[in-house]
């Protein structure tokens, strides 16, 4: 009898435990809830890169590997250049402001860009199209926004974009009015630039003069 009584004594009031098993149930719901948070956070950036990228929202262009087939159409559309740096020494512009592009056929047009500062600097571009609803027929087979770059001081690189306007854009009823499509580039800094590999000529060399 006196055991069981020592027994009894060692456990809480049942109001008690009920309390302490709510609360131990609730942290650990509010646990599960900020790690979802916190995932959801991470999944979010390219989850909505992708739907960016599958729908043209938001002028996002579209990613081909190689040309459309058929012929080229006989519609055509102005296609406008424009540059900007944010935060970058650099000078950046395309060599044409403008260009006429059938609807369908492969065009391949420059971007310069100089590095102003007396030291390397790495950016890498941001870009859209506007009409914004145009990003779903606007597609780039070759383009230097997907890579960041590296100039050393002074440097001056020519960069392609190649590209082609889908003939799925004239069977479109809503682009009947759109005559001028502007696609759009920033410059960006890039703080901690990706370290590049090093080429087994290079590798050597560096060990012969250690």
């Amino acid at each position: 009898m006196d055991e069981q009584l020592h027994n009894d004594s060692d456990q809480p009031p049942a109001p008690r435990r009920a309390r302490l098993g709510r609360d131990t149930s609730v942290a650990a719901i509010c646990g599960f809830v900020v790690a979802l948070m916190i995932g959801a956070s991470y999944a979010a950036v390219p989850f909505y890169n992708w739907f960016c990228r599958t729908t043209g929202f938001n002028g996002t262009t579209q990613v081909a590997k190689a040309a459309p087939t058929g012929a080229p159409l006989s519609r055509t559309v102005t296609v406008g250049f424009d540059s900007n740096v944010n935060g970058l020494p650099w000078k950046f512009e395309p060599e044409q402001r403008s260009i006429e592009v059938p609807i369908g056929k492969v065009m391949t047009i420059y971007y310069r860009v100089t590095n102003l500062a007396n030291h390397p600097t790495t950016g890498q571009a941001a870009y859209n199209v506007t009409p914004l609803t145009v990003g779903a027929y606007f597609t780039k087979i070759n383009c230097f926004c997907f890579t960041e770059q590296t100039l050393a001081a002074g440097e001056t690189r020519d960069m392609p974009v190649v590209f082609y306007v889908d003939p799925a854009f004239a069977a479109d009823s809503e682009n009947d009015t759109v005559k001028t499509i502007t696609l759009s580039y920033t410059y960006y800094p890039v703080r901690d630039p990706a370290p590049k590999p090093v080429a087994s000529g290079d590798s050597d060399k560096r060990k012969g003069n250690l």
